[in-house]
């Protein structure tokens, strides 16, 4: 059986889960940088984090200009719909 593609909102809404914990995990680092429990939390988060933007720049569009499509003959990031536009923020 086919798995249905998750909804724009799911997506975001897991992006923004693991982009919390990966903030949170930054900042614990910050005053903690010999814990290893929490260099590999973040390292997982992070790892998470980035494929959860890749994939919701698949479906949606960018969220962030290091997920922004450069091709050969123009750059696309202002080619998306803006906010207001109904884009992806």
């Amino acid at each position: 059986m086919a798995q249905k593609q998750p909804t724009r909102k799911q997506m975001l809404d897991w992006v923004n889960m693991v982009s919390f914990a990966v903030t949170e995990a930054n900042l614990y680092l910050d005053t903690h940088p010999g814990d290893p429990a929490a260099l590999s939390y973040f390292q997982e988060y992070s790892r998470l984090r980035n494929q959860a933007l890749r994939d919701f720049a698949s479906v949606y569009g960018p969220l962030t200009v290091d997920t922004a499509r450069a091709n050969q003959q123009m750059w696309e990031w202002v080619s998306d719909p803006w906010p207001w536009e109904g884009g992806a923020c």
